[in-house]
C-alpha cells in the first residue's frame, strides 16, 4: 500500500491536518524542487518510502518524507501514518492518493466437506495441560449441536497414556504425531503439521487453549489456512439455525462483550482462556479411534533452535491450578504489604493473585496477575483484599464458586460479585483472618 501526496495540486490549505486522526500529517515550507512524496509498508508492515522524482527528500532525523515547491505543502509523518485514508476524501483538490492492492481471493470452501470438531492437545513433558480438557468438555457440547464427533490432535513424544486420557475425557479421536523432534514445543514444526492435519482431514470447528503456547500456534495456523481466528474467548456456542460456531469475548477493554461469527470459511478457531469450562470426567469406559500419522523431514524443520526451558518456582500454590486464590489490588497500598497475604494463602494452601494495579505498579509479577489481560480462574474461594472491581478483574475471576471481597469502601464493584462482603481495613482484618485460620486447620 502507499499514500502520496502530489505536491503540484497542493496548497497546503490544513484539511488533511484535520482529517488524520493519528496527527500524522503536517504542513511545512520547504524550498526543494517540487514532485511526488509516498508513504508505503511492505512485507510484514515495515515502513519504507518510494520516492518518484530523484531530488525527493526524506529527514533522516524525524522520519518525514517530503518533496515541495518554495511555498507550504502537506508533508507525512512515516511514524504515525497506518494508511487509513481518512484525509483523501477530506481533500477538495485530490492532491492525496491512497493506492490499496487489489485483494486476490480464493475459491471459498466447501463448507459442506468440513466435519468434526477439533482440540488441539497441548502437552508439556509429555503431559496433557488441564486447560485441553476443559475444552474436550465444551467441544462434546458443540459437537452434539452439530450432530458431529470430537478429536483431538496430539504431538510430541512417548505419549501413549496421555493418548488414552483423551480418549476417556471426551475425544472420539485422536490424531497422533510422534516424532524426537516434536518433544518439546516449537512454532514451525507444530504450525506446518497441524495445518496439514487440517488441510487432509478438514474439521469444521478447531478449539485451542488461550496459553502462551496456544497464542503462538493458532495464530499462524489461521494465517496459514487463510482464516478468521477469535483469541481470549469466554463462552462459545452453536448457531443451530445456520449451524455456525458462536464465539464470544471481551471487547473494548472488557466494557462489552462480543459475539463473533466466521460463517464463510473453514476451519471456524477461536482460543480459549484456561478455567473458563469445567474439565470433563475421565470414563474409563470410552472407547476411540487413535490415527496416527508421520510426516516429512521438511515439515519438521526449524529456523530457531530450542537451548533450554527454564520452569517458574513458584513460593506458593500454582495460580492457574489453585482451589483457593487470595488476590491483593491497589488497596495492598505497597508491595511490602503482600506478605501478609503470603502468610493467608500459605496457612490456607492457596495461591497469591494480584489486580493489573498491583502488577502495573511493579508490587507483583505478571504472573500472579489475574483478568483481561492476565489469567482466567476459577477457583472454589476467591478472596479479594483491596480490588475495587473493575470489569477488567471481573472477567477473570466471577466464575470463581466463592467470593470473598475485603474493602473499606461499601460502594465498591467488587461486592456485586461476592459471595460475602466485609467492609473493613483489609490490614486489621487480615492478620485476623490468618489467625483463625490457624487455630481451627490446626484442630
Amino acid at each position: 500500500m502507499s499514500i502520496q501526496i502530489i505536491l503540484e495540486k497542493c496548497t497546503g490549505c490544513t484539511l488533511c491536518v484535520k482529517a488524520c486522526p493519528f496527527d500524522a500529517i503536517r504542513i511545512m515550507d520547504k524550498s526543494e524542487d517540487s514532485g511526488l512524496a509516498s508513504f508505503r509498508t511492505e512485507g510484514h508492515g515495515l515502513p519504507s518510502v518510494r520516492q518518484s522524482h530523484s531530488q525527493s527528500h526524506k529527514s533522516e532525523d524525524s522520519g518525514l518524507a517530503s518533496s515541495s515547491q518554495s511555498h507550504k505543502k502537506a508533508v507525512i509523518d512515516l511514524n504515525k501514518c497506518n494508511l487509513c485514508g481518512a484525509c483523501v476524501p477530506a481533500c477538495k483538490l485530490k492532491a492525496i492518493l491512497l493506492e490499496k492492492p487489489e485483494v486476490v481471493t480464493g475459491a471459498k470452501p466447501d463448507l459442506k466437506a468440513h466435519k468434526g470438531v477439533w482440540v488441539f492437545a497441548e502437552q508439556k513433558k509429555g503431559k496433557v495441560q488441564s486447560v485441553v480438557y476443559e475444552l474436550l468438555g465444551k467441544a462434546r457440547e458443540l459437537a452434539a449441536s452439530l450432530g458431529t464427533d470430537v478429536s483431538a490432535v496430539l504431538l510430541g513424544e512417548h505419549l501413549e497414556e496421555e493418548i488414552q486420557e483423551l480418549i476417556w475425557r471426551g475425544a472420539d479421536k485422536v490424531y497422533v504425531v510422534e516424532r524426537r523432534e516434536l518433544a518439546n514445543f516449537q512454532d514451525e514444526p507444530y504450525t506446518n503439521i497441524l495445518v496439514g492435519l487440517i488441510k487432509k482431514y478438514k474439521p469444521e470447528i478447531v478449539l485451542c487453549g488461550a496459553t502462551s503456547i496456544g497464542r503462538s500456534l493458532i495464530s499462524r495456523v489461521a494465517v496459514k489456512l487463510r482464516v478468521g481466528l477469535t483469541a481470549d474467548c469466554t463462552g462459545l456456542d452453536i448457531d443451530l439455525e445456520r449451524k455456525i460456531l458462536l464465539q464470544t469475548r471481551p471487547a473494548f477493554g472488557g466494557n462489552i462483550m462480543a459475539t463473533i461469527i466466521s460463517p464463510n470459511y473453514r476451519p471456524q478457531m477461536a482460543t480459549v482462556r484456561h478455567k473458563v469450562f469445567p474439565e470433563t470426567i475421565s470414563d474409563m469406559k470410552r472407547k476411540g479411534k487413535i490415527i496416527r500419522e508421520n510426516f516429512d523431514v521438511p515439515f519438521l524443520a526449524s529456523r530457531s533452535k530450542l537451548l533450554d526451558i527454564v520452569d517458574e518456582i513458584e513460593s506458593t500454590v500454582n495460580l492457574a491450578e489453585a482451589d483457593i486464590i487470595v488476590s491483593g489490588g491497589r488497596g495492598m497500598a505497597g508491595p511490602e504489604n503482600f506478605k501478609i497475604l503470603e502468610e493467608l494463602a500459605k496457612v490456607l494452601g492457596a495461591a497469591v493473585g494480584a489486580s493489573r494495579a498491583a502488577v502495573d505498579s511493579g508490587w507483583m509479577p505478571y504472573s500472579h496477575q489475574v483478568g483481561q489481560t492476565g489469567r482466567t480462574v476459577s477457583p472454589k474461594i476467591y478472596i479479594a483484599c483491596g480490588i475495587s472491581g473493575q470489569i477488567q478483574h471481573l472477567v477473570g475471576m466471577q466464575s470463581s464458586k466463592i467470593i470473598v471481597a475485603i474493602n473499606k469502601d461499601p460502594d465498591a464493584p467488587i461486592f456485586k460479585v461476592a459471595t460475602y462482603g466485609i467492609v473493613a481495613d483489609l490490614f486489621e482484618i487480615i492478620p485476623v483472618l490468618t489467625k483463625k485460620f490457624k487455630e481451627v486447620l490446626k484442630k
